[in-house]
């Protein structure tokens, strides 16, 4: 059987921490911006951890390289 690779998709959008944990973008920061807040601009600045859930979902992608 060939290996699975990795996704693409997710080895760009996502990087893991050393402790395990997923780092990934703040959502809602493409368009539409002078309808949120300043606050919720500033906050949505470089990246943020992703929540258990998800970071399930991405991890599953990472580890079939």
């Amino acid at each position: 059987m060939p290996k699975m690779k990795t996704k693409s998709s997710a080895k760009k959008r996502f990087k893991l921490t050393g402790t395990g944990k997923v780092m990934a973008p703040v959502a809602y920061k493409r368009h539409n911006l002078r309808k949120r807040s300043q606050k919720m601009k500033r906050q949505a600045r470089g990246t943020m951890v992703l929540a258990a859930g998800d970071a399930a979902k991405v991890i599953r992608h990472f580890l079939h390289k």
